[in-house]
């Protein structure tokens, strides 16, 4: 079984141009293909993860990967499944974003060697003639096309600047020009971004005669059809100081019973005939299974020296003594209490494992909080001093997120 029927039967495989060429060319390792990546923050996040697995398959059977960081593109924005334009970010916020990105990709691809390419699209774009793009690539690009795109289409009852219109015509010249640069004959994309990489091979096509491909691969939605990745206190982040491994372990440890088989095919390497046979499995079974794939995308991630820690720290949590060690915890100092006191809902917003306090009150009546294991039912409820026996308290939020607070003189 190639490269190419591994991913059909794992179900990333959304949509492509023409694709026995492209099994053609992944399954020979003859591809040389591109992901980009627009650096809006300073960490990657789970957003951005099945694109790092699906380099690191190609990778692995031959095929030569290339990061294109949007250098230039992130000045503009991309408006795809956004309805409202994004946050203007520096050019000093994009670099620093873009350092930030090559240290956490060089975990999934390996560019040593000229094994693989980091590029930033800053090296061509910003150096372009408005007038000489209008020429040469403006030409090639029907209005009336680029309005029917759904990335457009989504904005137009909103307001689509002219600003983010443009943002077709630069993904499709990044396209061009590293076939030009590079031989990159085919590009991977999310799903929501066919109509910007179709742009990019019609324009390899009309300016150079030539064939290029592209390969859309599936969203990873939950089975509300929801993007996953995101949580009550935000995205789930790949840098461990945004996001500790420890919570993002507990994040694949919580899926939905009916996403845990999808996110195995989908993110991890475990081979798909073992996966296949866990799609029988119910119960307590399919507790192991997110176990396993917690585990494999922890490791993924942080190595698994912090895998195998976050994954004693889970179990020690459900078994009758808890291990505090490798729970995630913040720390609070004399000054937060008011005469050695602070009240449960404020602390729970101090230490943000509530979004408001209106979430904490509303927890709290519902019985879903605990402070070292017992059951806080009153709003008025207050933490002393006293509390903090051995110089920390350990508070649980319904029944699967436990956290550790230090008290710091």
């Amino acid at each position: 079984m190639g490269v190419y029927e591994d991913l059909q039967r794992r179900g990333l495989i959304a949509q492509t141009t023409d694709e026995q060429q492209i099994r053609e060319l992944v399954n020979s390792g003859k591809a040389v293909f591109y992901i980009g990546f627009d650096p809006t923050a300073d960490s990657l996040h789970v957003g951005h993860f099945m694109a790092l697995c699906l380099m690191k398959r190609l990778q692995m059977a031959g095929n030569k990967p290339i990061a294109l960081l949007g250098g230039g593109t992130g000045l503009i924005g991309d408006p795809t499944g956004k309805t409202d334009m994004r946050q203007m970010l520096t050019k000093e916020d994009i670099e620093h974003n873009c350092q930030c990105f090559k240290k956490q990709m060089s975990r999934f691809i390996d560019f040593s060697d000229d094994k693989a390419l980091l590029v930033n699209n800053a090296d061509w774009l910003l150096d372009l003639n408005y007038v000489e793009l209008l020429r040469e690539v403006g030409a090639c690009f029907s209005v009336n096309r680029m309005l029917t795109a759904e990335c457009y289409k989504q904005r137009m009852e909103r307001g689509l600047s002219f600003l983010e219109f443009n943002y077709m015509i630069m993904q499709s010249y990044d396209f061009y020009s590293l076939f030009k640069r590079y031989g990159c004959n085919l590009q991977f994309g999310g799903d929501d971004q066919w109509s910007n990489m179709l742009g990019g091979t019609e324009l390899i096509r009309r300016k150079l005669g030539k064939d290029s491909h592209a390969m859309t691969i599936t969203l990873l939605l939950n089975s509300e059809g929801k993007k996953m990745g995101k949580t009550e206190k935000g995205a789930v982040w790949l840098d461990p100081e945004k996001t500790s491994p420890f919570d993002f372990f507990q994040y694949w440890r919580n899926v939905a019973d009916s996403d845990v088989i999808k996110c195995l095919k989908m993110l991890t390497f475990v081979p798909i005939e073992e996966i296949e046979a866990m799609e029988k499995w119910e119960g307590s079974e399919l507790n192991k299974a997110k176990e396993i794939l917690a585990f494999e995308l922890t490791k993924l991630v942080h190595g698994e020296e912090e895998a195998t820690k976050a994954l004693e720290g889970a179990r020690a949590l459900f078994s009758s003594k808890a291990d505090t060690d490798n729970m995630p915890q913040s720390e609070i100092t004399d000054a937060d209490l008011t005469d050695g006191r602070i009240g449960l809902i404020d602390l729970l917003s101090l230490i943000k494992l509530v979004p408001s306090k209106a979430e904490a009150r509303r927890l709290i009546q519902q019985g879903g909080i605990s402070v070292n294991d017992e059951k806080k039912t009153d709003v008025k409820t207050e933490i002393s001093t006293d509390d903090f026996k051995d110089g920390f308290i350990v508070i649980k939020k319904g029944k699967k997120v436990f956290h550790k607070v230090k008290l710091k003189g």
